[in-house]
């Protein structure tokens, strides 16, 4: 049974290690679990690894599909779907229109138009929202016209979408509960915005969730690249496509600074590995130096400041604790 709206959960499924007819009655209970709705395609090997998280206002699906048609509109009219490759490509057909989707592009589209199908005959890593009809039809332009429309990657909102998804995923903020309200006015906006947001409504959704998704891919992106020497606002800036400054001004609305922001998490990033009894054998050179610290010193004097100890005396109190 499908959760209650109140209600936060998520399922996550894989084909992996199951045999051809065990694979194929999991992917058909996918459909009566509100899943997903699935069919093989000819001539193909299925594969599946995907994760459904059901949110007020918006269940999202995401994973890779391979070998497979997708059918998107199982649950009614009430519904707009969104579908985005984020690599890889396929083939998304309503009625007689088809549309093929490259990887970046999205389609959306609406259950009251019929069925729609997207056929993913080779790997793609994609993600899919389901969004009430009466969440974006305030907000977005002409959504009353139905028609599955093709969002290329080139659109920047669309582009931005992508990575606030992937940025809270690995982050967990969807399996927070206190988060998922501004999570999911986040992605109504940047869905509104890249199908063309209603005239009245573009400026509240560019100053409310712009920034704050931009804000949280960038932190995303410093996390997984802490250990990099040369991590400075500059690099980051130019790699999410904006100014130096912007980036300053977006950590500046949380009274804080990007540097200090990028020593914070090297700081935590080494009290936690000093804490755990499976890095012992590591030297607390090697760990700061992996962490992007170039001066030991440095490191042991920002530490002791931050966390009222020495790295050598937290792995002290590690070792007496194991």
């Amino acid at each position: 049974m499908r959760p209650q709206a109140a209600v936060i959960d998520s399922v996550s499924f894989s084909t992996s290690g199951l045999r051809p007819r065990e694979r194929d009655e999991a992917l058909r209970n996918l459909q009566q679990r509100g899943v997903m709705t699935v069919e093989p395609l000819a001539d193909h090997i299925p594969g599946a690894a995907i994760r459904k998280r059901f949110m007020p206002g918006a269940d999202i699906l995401s994973g890779a599909l391979s070998g497979l048609r997708q059918f998107g509109t199982q649950h009614g009219g009430d519904h707009i779907f969104l579908g985005l490759n984020v690599a890889g490509e396929s083939t998304a057909r309503e009625r007689d229109r088809e549309v093929a989707l490259r990887g970046g592009d999205a389609v959306i589209f609406s259950g009251a138009n019929g069925r729609c199908t997207i056929n993913r005959p080779t790997p793609v890593h994609f993600a899919a929202m389901r969004i009430p009809y009466r969440a974006l039809a305030p907000i977005v332009a002409n959504l009353n016209d139905g028609a599955m429309r093709l969002i290329p990657k080139e659109t920047s909102s669309l582009r931005l979408l992508a990575s606030y998804l992937h940025a809270i995923d690995m982050g967990h903020a969807l399996d927070s509960p206190e988060l998922c309200p501004p999570v999911v006015a986040h992605i109504h906006d940047l869905i509104a915005l890249s199908l063309g947001a209603a005239r009245d409504y573009r400026r509240v959704a560019e100053e409310r969730s712009v920034s704050a998704a931009r804000l949280r891919t960038i932190k995303a992106d410093i996390a997984a690249n802490l250990r990099d020497y040369v991590l400075n606002v500059n690099l980051v800036a130019a790699r999410h496509g904006v100014t130096p400054r912007y980036v300053q001004k977006l950590f500046a609305s949380e009274g804080a600074t990007f540097s200090e922001f990028v020593l914070g998490r090297r700081l935590a990033a080494a009290y936690r590995l000093l804490n755990d009894p499976r890095f012992a054998h590591r030297s607390i050179s090697s760990i700061a130096f992996d962490l992007g610290f170039s001066d030991l010193s440095y490191f042991n004097r920002t530490f002791r400041r931050r966390h009222e100890a020495t790295p050598t005396e937290v792995r002290a109190q590690t070792s007496e604790r194991a």
